[in-house]
């Protein structure tokens, strides 16, 4: 009997057969591309991987170490069905992790360690995780790991992690777990899970109360509770506690009346023998460097003295008169780089050790540049503070009569008045004198200086909480720092409450208003001068006093006529506003770094009305003013966007900025008492 198909089937078959299978199936992967480009739109420096393919599912995405900064969108991310392992790594991502990235169907392992991620770590339920490590970020908490049933290993190690996360006790899988340096609060064992199963353990640098017996310092090593606790942190008669503070190498043990140890973990065996003789042959070794070098230091006085005699009769008194010409100041060698300028600049100084110093505020107070030598260790790298790429020259931390902590500072760029290479004593005086008229709440004023030859020394009020890049990057932020043995963990915290928290929002508006009115005060002059160009207004030229208010330093008084020309010129009233705009943009996001890229990325996420993907996670995590503190932050990244305009011209002026930033809090943020710009 034939076989009879209908003809629109028999179409069907035929077109099935013949059509390329793009056009008939689907393509499980033909989006990812697309999707991970979205997911990191916001992200600089984001390059796609180059094992994304059209209709190829992305099963893996690894960028660390990438130079990566800015917010990653997780959500879009999250539509990675095939995602199973991440890596983002050593980065400078920002922003928090929300809950439904966790979703994604096939994740497996997670790594975004050594970013600056922050906020509370909230995962949702996917009990096919195996991975995840999320150490060396600004986490406050994890949220919801008795989701994560299938988990083996969990860091969360350098974190700001309060309490130990709950749930945690859930995960019977867990193998490797590190929750050290959080000053995490917590009981041990009872809220971690079963130790049974876990292989790698450490708590180390937290605050955790109960007790470890020996089977647990046996097992997981001392090292894995190393300052784990307090006095509530108790150890079994059986077993050791490791120290509270790094111990020597080798410390003194209890013997008792037969002459055995007491430290039950320390056997009198082939290893401590061994010790003992390589404590021995350093010793010895010790002795014959010490004979050695006395035998050494015999000859070289002998051979001083032969010389000395030598060169006075050879000499006689003309060599005396040139030994007595010598400057006070501190030589520090040939080389070259610093060592080369330092030189130039004791040279130069030769025969000006008389040359007075003037101080504004004390004129009876008789001081010489001998006075400023012997203050600063001769001018010597103990006395020498760090430089942070400012303009001027070396600056040395010296304390005068009266308890008067001053910084010397020598001058290299030029001063409003005169010119660079003017050696005009009286002309340099003159200038100096100008500067030190310049008086402001958030000016750092000139208390002094010294011209010495053709050297020019500028003595201003030494700030003790240093610069604005310091505290805002440098400083802890509550966490002990773990290359740092020789303080405790209460140390760092107190530095970190004496600095007063980096996440205080009001704090950094205020930072940023005192700046504004600062430079506002620059431009439009003083005391019948003209207006003044700061030329390199950065975070490290931005001190801070007791109270964090600001005090703008490293001013020369440059002419706003000099350098013009340019779109980004510094010497330029309309270039210090663009200098201000990227300052406010560092402040509010805390990131560091900042060129014509990165403010053109940030401008671009401002302009898109996705400015708090951006802000600072330790300010925006922190703040308690809810909506009306996010809209504060949104409107100052406007004002950095306003600053930081392409057209020079369409920049506002130092005094609109002010009467702006004054507008964004409803409350005032100038302390009591001092004036506005």
């Amino acid at each position: 009997m034939p076989l009879h198909v209908h003809p629109t089937l028999l179409l069907l078959v035929l077109l099935a057969t013949t059509l390329p299978a793009s056009a008939t199936s689907s393509c499980a992967g033909r989006d990812d591309a697309a999707t991970i480009a979205a997911a990191f739109r916001h992200v600089r420096n984001f390059r796609p991987p180059p094992g994304a393919q059209p209709c190829q599912p992305v099963r893996e995405l690894r960028l660390p170490s990438r130079n990566l900064m800015g917010p990653v969108s997780w959500a879009a991310l999250a539509n990675l069905s095939a995602l199973a392992a991440l890596d983002l790594s050593g980065n400078a991502l920002q922003g928090a992790i929300p809950g439904a990235f966790w979703r994604a169907p096939s994740l497996r392992t997670v790594d975004v360690s050594g970013n600056q991620l922050g906020g509370a770590l909230r995962v949702d339920p996917n009990p096919r995780l195996r991975s995840l490590n999320a150490s060396r970020n600004r986490f406050t908490g994890v949220e919801g790991v008795e989701g994560l049933s299938g988990l083996a290993a969990l860091d969360v190690s350098a974190n700001r992690i309060r309490a130990v996360p709950r749930g945690l006790r859930r995960l019977a899988r867990l193998e490797r777990l590190d929750l050290s340096r959080n000053a995490m609060r917590g009981r041990f064992p009872g809220d971690l899970p079963p130790l049974g199963g876990v292989r790698s353990l450490n708590i180390s640098y937290n605050n955790f109360s109960g007790v470890v017996d020996s089977d647990d310092v046996k097992k997981f090593g001392h090292s894995a509770f190393v300052h784990a606790g307090n006095a509530s942190l108790v150890f079994a008669e059986d077993s050791t506690a490791p120290p509270r503070r790094p111990s020597p190498p080798h410390g003194k043990s209890k013997r008792d009346g037969s002459g055995k140890t007491k430290t039950p973990e320390r056997k009198t065996t082939g290893r401590s023998t061994t010790r003992r003789r390589r404590h021995l042959s350093v010793v010895a070794l010790a002795v014959i460097c010490g004979v050695a070098s006395l035998a050494v230091l015999l000859c070289l006085v002998g051979c001083l003295a032969c010389g000395v005699l030598g060169s006075r009769k050879k000499g006689g008194k003309d060599d005396v008169e040139e030994r007595n010409k010598k400057p006070q100041w501190g030589e520090k060698g040939s080389g070259d780089g610093e060592e080369e300028e330092e030189d130039a600049v004791v040279a130069a100084a030769k025969g000006a050790s008389a040359a007075p110093v003037v101080l504004f505020e004390r004129p009876l107070m008789q001081l010489t540049l001998a006075d400023l030598a012997a203050a600063t260790s001769g001018f010597g790298r103990e006395s020498q503070l760090a430089e942070r790429g400012g303009r001027s020259g070396a600056a040395y931390r010296a304390v005068l009569p009266g308890d008067l902590h001053v910084v010397v500072r020598v001058v290299e760029g030029g001063v409003a008045g005169l010119r660079e290479d003017d050696d005009n004593p009286a002309a340099a005086a003159t200038a100096f004198r100008e500067l030190a008229r310049l008086r402001h709440p958030n000016i750092l004023p000139l208390l002094g200086y010294c011209i010495a030859g053709k050297e020019k020394l500028l003595l201003y009020e030494y700030m003790e909480k240093g610069d604005l890049h310091r505290w805002l990057h440098e400083l802890p932020a509550g966490r002990p720092d773990m290359e740092d043995d020789a303080g405790g963990v209460g140390d760092v915290w107190e530095a970190a409450e004496d600095k007063r928290s980096v996440s205080d929002w009001p704090t950094r508006h205020r930072i940023a208003l005192g700046v504004a009115r600062g430079l506002a005060f620059l431009h439009q002059g003083w005391a019948g001068s003209g207006p003044v160009v700061h030329g390199h207004l950065v975070p490290t030229n931005v001190l801070l006093a007791d109270d964090l208010e600001p005090r703008i330093s490293d001013y020369f008084g440059h002419n706003p006529s000099a350098g013009a020309g340019g779109e980004y010129s510094s010497a330029t009233r309309e270039g210090d506003v663009y200098a201000f705009g990227v300052l406010v943009l560092e402040l509010v996001t805390g990131q560091a770094g900042w060129d014509e890229a990165s403010v053109s990325w940030a401008r671009g996420i401002v302009r898109d009305g996705k400015g708090m993907d951006i802000v600072d996670p330790r300010v925006r995590d922190e703040a308690s003013g809810g909506e009306a503190a996010e809209r504060e932050m949104v409107e100052c990244l406007r004002v950095g966007y306003l600053c930081t305009a392409h057209a020079p011209e369409k920049r506002p002026t130092m005094q609109q900025v002010v009467g702006v930033l004054k507008d964004i809090r409803a409350a005032p943020a100038t302390p009591p008492g001092q004036p506005a710009a």
